[in-house]
């Protein structure tokens, strides 16, 4: 690891401007910063500390919905009772992630922040459009079994890692800053991530030294709340295919309220609003959902390894639909 200058915030508008010099990164958790930067594929100059920041509650707004601040733990947002009682979907997608030792330490908006788990972005002596762009992307002919089908580029098919991000798309959440220069915006997670196109290395729409400081949770949404993950184990492994979903219908069995975002098969979060679209005011049947599934891979693109993520969306998207329609939960 190589030597870094060390800064204690004591505020966000500090935190912001100290990490806007060049080569200048946030630490709070470092459950992944860390890790990378061991292996030298992040080498900040600066390390800006926001973990004695007051940034470490959950609040109710005065629409019903919740703010959280970024030092929230993914434990204790997960263990958080407004979010047990009204945004379970969330609850199971943290719970679905990572390790109780890393979730007692991650937290909310690292989490949003995670770097690729692709072989290639952690493998230094080889060629990463991500890690160092122009360099080519090894992995569209090579290992690419775990990557993504969707949003992917000639130069990018790195699949977003976060569990938590993908319930966080499905809610509608909203992520606040503030910026270097002291102002503060607010941003749509839907908003948030950058596709890779011809730049991978961007991956989000951050300015230097913006610091996310709060999540925006609109008021709960009503139905079964659902977050299935797929993957080669049953614990400690980031999704092949996941999918957080709201699904709701009334007492005739017609969908009026469908919601899906995926993991795994995306390089941001995935959520195709036409999708959800297609199925509302339908009685989900298996046509209606073999429409919805062409729609949703309309544009879906295997490299070879990672082929079989289309026949297995396919399946878990059957599945949460015709589970919800049960009034089965997961």
């Amino acid at each position: 690891m190589r030597r870094f200058e060390y800064d204690r915030a004591a505020a966000p508008e500090q935190a912001a401007t100290s990490a806007s010099t060049k080569d200048a990164a946030f630490i709070a958790g470092g459950t992944n910063l860390l890790d990378l930067m061991k292996l030298e594929i992040e080498t900040p100059i600066k390390l800006v500390d926001i973990t004695r920041l007051d940034l470490q509650q959950v609040e109710s707004t005065d629409d019903g919905g919740l703010r959280i601040g970024t030092l929230v733990t993914n434990s204790d947002l997960a263990a958080h009772p407004d979010i047990i009682a009204n945004y379970p979907v969330l609850a199971r997608a943290i719970l679905a992630g990572a390790t109780g030792q890393l979730r007692n330490r991650a937290t909310t908006g690292g989490n949003f922040l995670q770097r690729t788990r692709c072989y290639y972005f952690y493998q230094t002596d080889s060629a990463c459009n991500k890690r160092e762009p122009g360099t080519g992307c090894p992995a569209i002919n090579g290992e690419n079994r775990t990557l993504a089908i969707l949003g992917t580029s000639d130069a990018c098919i790195a699949q977003h890692p976060s569990d938590m991000a993908v319930a966080m798309r499905l809610l509608d959440a909203k992520i606040e800053t503030v910026k270097a220069d002291g102002s503060t915006r607010t941003i749509a997670v839907k908003d948030f991530y950058c596709l890779p196109k011809d730049t991978p290395h961007i991956e989000n729409v951050l300015e230097r030294g913006e610091l996310i400081t709060h999540v925006i949770l609109p008021a709960p949404i009503k139905g079964v709340h659902t977050y299935d993950k797929v993957r080669d184990r049953a614990s400690y492994a980031f999704a092949l295919v996941s999918c957080a979903a709201v699904v709701d219908a009334d007492d005739n069995g017609t969908l009026k309220t469908v919601r899906l975002a995926f993991g795994g098969i995306g390089t941001e979060p995935w959520r195709n609003e036409e999708v959800e679209a297609l199925l509302t005011d339908t009685d989900g049947n298996i046509d209606i959902i073999t429409q919805a599934a062409d729609l949703l891979l309309s544009d879906a693109k295997g490299n070879g390894q990672n082929d079989f993520k289309i026949p297995l969306t396919r399946r878990l998207l059957k599945q949460v639909i015709q589970r919800a329609l049960a009034g089965e939960g997961a």
